[in-house]
């Protein structure tokens, strides 16, 4: 067990483990899957398999009656429609990760926000994905304008909705939510707003070093 003293941080650090090989035996539009031989501590050599992806943003756009933005679509590998965040790939090689995410609220709920910081940076599933995930809190919202974006396939039915905050809060904790960015970002934002408030959050162009973009 590691002792805390006050002087100390708790934080996750840069580390590479030396890789015997490396394949991707499948390579998808987006996605793929990579074999890596890795050497553990022991000194003896383990296979590890997991997705890589591009990277990911999302939105929890807070209005001012301090009601959440949610979007609801099918998800086929979990076989449910899932109530999430408006959200989408960094597929642009070095995009800014703030533009990606003000497309996304624009793309999903015609929506658009005054102020943004970053509510949280997190991957979503890092022993079997590289997948970095940064949501943004956006508020001061208002309609879009212009073109509302043209929806294909799954998109042809997502659902918007706007629920309270606490009621979000008391369906995580009830278990009847499971996205994990909606989860995530639903208790952080609690944590924020019972804490030093939105205001103490990160800039939105604060550096990412798990996903380095341009400015």
């Amino acid at each position: 067990m590691i002792e805390q003293s006050g002087a100390e941080r708790i934080r996750d650090e840069a580390e590479q483990w030396e890789v015997r090989s490396s394949v991707t035996p499948f390579q998808g539009r987006v996605t793929g899957v990579r074999t890596d031989e890795v050497l553990m501590p022991d000194g003896g050599y383990q296979r590890r398999d997991y997705q890589t992806h591009p990277g990911s943003v999302a939105v929890l756009a807070l209005d001012d009656r301090q009601r959440v933005l949610l979007v609801r679509q099918y998800r086929h590998p979990v076989r449910q429609r899932l109530w999430e965040l408006p959200a989408g790939l960094l597929d642009v090689p070095g995009e800014n990760p703030l533009h990606a995410a003000q497309r996304e609220l624009y793309e999903e709920a015609y929506c658009k926000a005054e102020t943004w910081r970053v509510l949280v940076d997190f991957y979503t599933s890092p022993g079997g994905t590289d997948e970095a995930l940064r949501l943004f809190l956006a508020t001061d919202l208002a309609e879009a304008q212009g073109e509302k974006f043209e929806a294909h396939g799954e998109e042809l039915e997502i659902q918007t909705a706007r629920v309270p905050l606490a009621e979000l809060v008391e369906l995580v904790l009830a278990g009847e939510l499971h996205n994990p960015t909606l989860v995530t970002g639903t208790l952080a934002l609690h944590a924020a707003l019972t804490g030093a408030g939105p205001a103490a959050l990160r800039p939105a162009d604060s550096p990412w070093p798990a996903r380095p973009f341009k400015e």
